[in-house]
């Protein structure tokens, strides 16, 4: 089983809790989460709360990607650094951080990423972008998606439920590790974390039941 670090139990611990509370946040499926071995976990984006959340809602310790320029903010830079993310230098090519990413699940973490890249205003999950796709098959691992959904609604003071779902894991058997294979593994991705997504919409009508199972 995957140890996580001190840091990240003190986070659990304090960050984790706050956002447990003040979000609230409920999370579906944990269990299904991998305990050890590299594995990439794919989430959709709408706020700067999602990180924390999905931080929170995680049964084993996640490694993100960062900005270099991150790690050199006061206070935040040594934060991040303590919790282990991954930085990658802006103006690098994306295979230096594909790199990054594959070294990250190749030591055996569990690599956290937001497929489509940036933060979706919508409110609505948006196109996968193919980065988990070339470490999942690149580097033979299994895939987790999640989702997130009531942090597009969150602000400072309303307390909007927040919720997680997770799906099982899956590999990319038969598939290639080039253009064509990322972009069919992307495919499915997507619709893996749109399905969860639509679970949340669907659980937070009925009141968040406790007991509801996502989607595969």
């Amino acid at each position: 089983m995957s140890r996580n670090s001190p840091v990240w139990t003190v986070g659990q611990a304090t960050i984790g809790t706050a956002v447990r509370t003040l979000a609230p946040l409920r999370v579906y499926g944990a269990g299904r989460v991998p305990q050890d071995d590299g594995v990439v976990l794919v989430f959709n984006h709408f706020s700067w709360l999602d990180p924390p959340a999905f931080g929170a809602a995680s049964p084993r310790q996640l490694y993100f990607l960062a900005k270099a320029e991150l790690h050199e903010v006061p206070v935040i830079g040594p934060l991040v650094k303590a919790f282990g993310t991954y930085s990658v230098r802006r103006g690098e090519s994306d295979r230096e951080a594909v790199r990054e990413m594959r070294r990250c699940v190749h030591e055996g973490n569990a690599l956290g990423m937001f497929a489509e890249g940036t933060r979706q205003r919508s409110g609505v999950p948006g196109e996968v972008k193919p980065g988990a796709a070339m470490v999942a098959l690149n580097e033979h691992v299994p895939v987790v998606c999640a989702a997130i959904h009531g942090s597009q609604h969150w602000r400072p003071g309303n307390f909007h439920p927040v919720s997680v779902a997770w799906g099982r894991p899956f590999a990319f058997d038969g598939l290639k590790a080039n253009g064509k294979g990322y972009r069919e593994a992307s495919v499915e991705i997507q619709r893996r974390i749109h399905e969860l997504w639509r679970f949340l919409v669907d659980v937070h009508a009925l009141g968040r039941p406790r007991h509801a199972v996502p989607p595969a």
